[in-house]
């Protein structure tokens, strides 16, 4: 298998064939599976929020941020679902993760899962590209395998969505069955799904999965874990990143424009060797601003 020409045939705005598509993740998912739950990463790195669909964005991001191996990249997950090209963002980022498996780290999201991709995007994009749903069952075992969250220079915590009240040590989240666990309850749920708020303690999150958590929650875990800064996407940040809790805690957003209309800025933070943050921002494509006629997309902001 090419895999620069596959990556060529992405970047020239085409998509892979449903062949190609399944040989793509049966070998990302040998990869993966020899990746724990949580992934030991080292500084120089760039870190990345959400990224929806948005694939003509995410070469923006590649663009402005550099080209692996030259730079090594984390994702935070939300590769899929709302913008109008999940089939090839999943398609591409994985190409990347067979070329470089040390130097890209795809985290999970909580869009990563059958039932929100059957509601807000993927699966019918799949159906609409392949007429048939098998490459959507080949994504979906490929989330099964993606590891939960990164632990950077063991000084920055990096996840998806947040904090659970039922995890107080990283150690803790090694011990979840990623492949099994159920998707809107549990541990590995809260991870994916939570989110920081202005309040003490814990309370329920209004997105129907998860936990709003505040100042003294992160101040407790970073203090158990002896970590510096908590980094996290999830949740949009109309300038690309931002910070909470005497910045102990970050969300960083990487996909501009978000749904194409809401106006924000896409940003990579960037980690360097003394763990020092600054951040780099990058505008929509031209080519995102491109209609998908016939495509219904559905209010959803969480």
């Amino acid at each position: 298998m090419d895999i620069d020409k596959q990556l060529d045939i992405l970047r020239n705005g085409r998509c892979l064939s449903e062949r190609d598509t399944h040989m793509i993740c049966e070998y990302v998912k040998e990869i993966l599976v020899e990746e724990a739950n949580v992934i030991f990463v080292q500084t120089p790195i760039q870190v990345c929020g959400d990224i929806h669909g948005q694939f003509f964005d995410l070469l923006e991001l590649f663009k402005e941020g550099g080209e692996l191996p030259e730079k090594r990249y984390l994702f935070n997950g939300d590769y899929v679902n709302r913008g109008y090209h999940s089939v090839e963002t999943m398609q591409y980022l994985l190409c990347l993760k067979i070329k470089y498996p040390k130097e890209i780290i795809l985290l999970r999201g909580n869009h990563e899962s059958r039932q929100q991709t059957q509601v807000y995007g993927l699966y019918d994009e799949v159906y609409r590209k392949f007429g048939n749903a098998y490459p959507w069952q080949y994504f979906c075992e490929i989330f099964d395998y993606l590891p939960l969250c990164a632990l950077i220079d063991q000084k920055v915590f990096s996840v998806h969505g947040g904090l659970s009240p039922k995890i107080k040590r990283i150690d803790q989240i090694r011990t979840i069955d990623r492949r099994n666990a159920k998707e809107h309850e549990g541990p590995m749920c809260d991870i994916l799904w939570s989110d920081p708020e202005d309040i003490d303690g814990w309370a329920a999150n209004n997105r129907g999965a998860g936990y709003q958590f505040g100042k003294s929650v992160v101040n407790e875990f970073n203090h158990i874990n002896d970590l510096i800064l908590i980094a996290r996407s999830h949740q949009l940040v109309m300038e690309g990143y931002k910070y909470e809790f005497l910045k102990k805690l970050v969300t960083v957003w990487s996909a501009p424009n978000y749904c194409y209309r809401c106006g924000n800025k896409g940003c990579i933070m960037v980690l360097d060797e003394n763990l020092e943050q600054s951040f780099q921002f990058f505008e929509e494509s031209c080519d995102s601003k491109l209609q998908v006629y016939g495509i219904k997309t559905l209010p959803y902001f969480l």
